[in-house]
């Protein structure tokens, strides 16, 4: 490779970052305009938390675990999930205001428009899943393996995130209208957070239906987060979360790109 290549590597490297910070910028000026949709983000799981705790944790065997303890890791992902399909509400919400038009006659990265979105979204999330620990902490959730592991549970949940938004970005892009995005996003996310170890442990489920929720992305994430925040073994279902993370990342991201610019 020449000095010169380099060179223009680095520099196209450079503007493809510099283009991204702004799209996140913009995304998340967006979110301090409109402070309703912070609320609306932050209301549902914690309507999660206090429900399924107050309603159902004392129907629900986890063995010598607190439910509280059981549970949050499990909100952690299933916020972040359900957080991750506003990434194809944005994008198809630009789409039909002729926003990414706009975009695309830009002397800008097209990537920064897609990663900028889930770069956004994943500050957000990292937002709420903070929110979550609050309330946790107010009903009895604790940390027993150190601040480190707690970290980890956040940045891990975060990840979570940001790989599923991946899969939004590519509904959101398809579709190309908001309420469309929305309703496809919950048509996948549904059954992949509740056919899950989210809530209950996967034991209880018909043999059927374990077959697919033990090896759930789901599944193994909750289960890397209960193993940090609870103490416990933690190397087996971390790389199976990693493995499947990456294979959602490789197989949707290219996806989501194609069908970016294929947009006329």
């Amino acid at each position: 490779m020449t000095t010169s290549m380099a060179v223009s590597i680095r520099k196209q490297i450079g503007w493809t970052f510099s283009d991204t910070m702004v799209i996140t910028h913009r995304n998340l000026l967006r979110y301090v305009r409109l402070p309703q949709l912070v609320a609306f983000f932050t209301i549902q799981p914690i309507m999660f938390v206090l429900l399924f705790y107050y309603v159902f944790g004392g129907a629900i065997d986890v063995g010598n675990v607190k439910y509280i303890d059981y549970l949050l890791p499990g909100v952690f992902i299933q916020t972040a999930l359900f957080g991750s399909t506003q990434t194809g509400v944005g994008l198809a919400d630009d789409l039909s205001k002729g926003m990414i038009d706009r975009f695309r006659s830009l002397p800008m990265a097209r990537s920064a428009v897609l990663g900028g979105r889930i770069l956004a979204d994943s500050v957000r999330t990292a937002f709420v899943v903070l929110l979550m620990i609050g309330v946790g902490t107010l009903v009895g959730f604790r940390f027993h393996d150190g601040p480190l592991n707690a970290v980890a549970v956040i940045g891990l949940a975060v990840l979570c995130g940001s790989v599923f938004s991946w899969v939004s970005a590519f509904v959101g892009v398809s579709v190309r209208e908001p309420e469309t995005a929305q309703v496809a996003g919950f048509l996948w996310v549904f059954p992949v957070v509740f056919i899950s170890s989210v809530f209950v442990p996967v034991e209880g489920m018909p043999g059927w239906l374990q077959v697919y929720a033990e090896i759930s992305p789901v599944t193994v994430t909750v289960d890397t987060l209960r193993a940090l925040a609870l103490g416990g073994e933690v190397t087996p279902s971390l790389w199976q979360s990693l493995a499947w993370m990456a294979g959602i990342v490789a197989v949707f991201a290219p996806l989501a790109i194609y069908r970016y610019r294929r947009i006329s």
